[in-house]
C-alpha cells in the first residue's frame, strides 16, 4: 500500500473518530466533532458545546442556538492550549466543514492540514484556509461502525 492510500486510510479512521466523539455534545441542532492529530498522536479532542460552568443547553425554547455556544474546533484548539502540546503542524479532523471564526484560529494555531466530511452551507471559513494555503480534504459519507484496512 502506497503512501497516499495510507494516508486516506488514516483520514477516514480519524473522522470517524471524530464522528464518535461528536455524540458526546448535548446541542440537538448539530452534534460536531473534532480530533487534533500531530505525528499519528491524537493531541486533543473537542465538541460542540456550552462554555465551563454553563448548563449543557446549547438552544433556547425556539431551537436558537445560543451565542456562547463554543465550536468543536475552539474547544479542541483551546484544550491543546492549555497542555503541554503544541498544534504547530498537525492535522485537524472535524465532523463538519469550519466557519470563518474557527478558520482563524486554525491559522493561528498553526495548523496545516483540515480533513472534515460535511461540507457546512456557509464556505468563508474554507475560502480563508485556501486562502493561506491550508490544506483543506473533504471526506463525504464517514461511517463510524466501518472499520479502515491499512
Amino acid at each position: 500500500m502506497d503512501n497516499e492510500t495510507k494516508q486516506q486510510a488514516l483520514d477516514r479512521r480519524y473522522l470517524r473518530m471524530a464522528s464518535i466523539w461528536a455524540e458526546n455534545s448535548y446541542c440537538r441542532r448539530r452534534q460536531v466533532g473534532a480530533i487534533l492529530v500531530k505525528d499519528k498522536r491524537i493531541i486533543s479532542d473537542g465538541y460542540n458545546g456550552t462554555p465551563s460552568g454553563f448548563d449543557n443547553v446549547c438552544e433556547d425554547e425556539h431551537g436558537i442556538t445560543h451565542p456562547y455556544v463554543l465550536h468543536a474546533e475552539a474547544n479542541a484548539i483551546t484544550k491543546v492550549a492549555c497542555s503541554h502540546n503544541s498544534s504547530e503542524g498537525s492535522t485537524l479532523y472535524v465532523t463538519t466543514s469550519p466557519c470563518m471564526e474557527c478558520s482563524k484560529l486554525i491559522i493561528q494555531a498553526g495548523i496545516k492540514r483540515v480533513v472534515f466530511s460535511e461540507l457546512y452551507r456557509i464556505h468563508d471559513g474554507l475560502d480563508l484556509l485556501a486562502r493561506v494555503g491550508i490544506e483543506c480534504v473533504h471526506i463525504p459519507d464517514i461511517n463510524p461502525s466501518q472499520p479502515e484496512k491499512l
